[in-house]
């Protein structure tokens, strides 16, 4: 099956992608000291109820939510629950919406009250780097240049990209293939092409690059216990430069 998404097809994906852009705004409206998790959770629902979406999340290989908060030195993939947000914390929230069978994935790290010095720089340059690589998206770039955009921004900031989790291809599935790692050499791997659609996700730690997983099966950590940060769009590469599917 082609990666190469048609024009109709990138539209039903932008309307999926609002439904995130629409759940990361009201989950950012309720981050504050003392609101649990699980909360956060609850507010993504409501949205795609109140959207006739699903959570392309809850359920995928058992994952039992419909998003992932991932606090301090958690990477990615921590399950919502009965953790308290704290003035201080730095907080990412991955989520995605299927709407007429395709699917929008996009991801924010925010800081909580008053945070660190290191926090807020980790946060910028992580965001940065994901602009980096959607800037990156244009025609007849290849995936390498993509992963170079990210790895450079995040190292020259003193920073380490995470090792063994990828970006990777979207469409009528979440993860579809290629997957697309946030290093490489620029002009090496496949050539981006119009219609390609990718959901580029950069995850920055702000020490080692190095990490391990918890018991519950889902939850990534950093393995030196240092702070991580995640941002996350879907993109398509179109004649006229890259579009960022998930926005309002």
């Amino acid at each position: 099956m082609s990666r190469v998404k048609s024009r109709d097809q990138i539209a039903k994906m932008r309307r999926a992608g609002r439904v995130v852009a629409e759940m990361h705004e009201e989950i950012r409206g309720a981050l504050r000291p003392g609101v649990t998790t699980a909360h956060l959770d609850e507010i993504a629902r409501a949205v795609l109820q109140r959207r006739g979406a699903k959570s392309n999340f809850f359920g995928y290989m058992g994952y039992p939510a419909a998003i992932c908060a991932s606090v301090n030195d958690e990477i990615v993939h921590g399950i919502p629950g009965a953790y308290r947000i704290r003035d201080g914390d730095v907080v990412a929230i991955d989520c995605g919406a299927v709407l007429g069978g395709w699917h929008g994935d996009a991801a924010f790290t925010a800081g909580v009250g008053r945070i660190s010095e290191v926090a807020a720089s980790l946060i910028e340059v992580t965001e940065r780097s994901l602009l980096a690589a959607i800037d990156a998206m244009v025609v007849g770039n290849h995936m390498g240049d993509v992963g170079y955009a990210v790895q450079q921004t995040a190292e020259r900031a003193g920073f380490s990209i995470v090792e063994g989790y990828t970006g990777h291809a979207i469409g009528r599935a979440l993860h579809e293939n290629p997957d697309v790692p946030n290093h490489g050499r620029p002009g090496r791997g496949a050539k981006l092409r119009p219609g390609d659609v990718f959901a580029l996700e950069p995850m920055v730690n702000a020490g080692s690059g190095q990490t391990y997983a918890l018991e519950d099966g889902w939850t990534v950590k950093s393995a030196d216990g240092s702070l991580s940060a995640h941002f996350e769009h879907t993109v398509a590469v179109t004649s006229d430069g890259p579009e960022v599917l998930t926005v309002p």
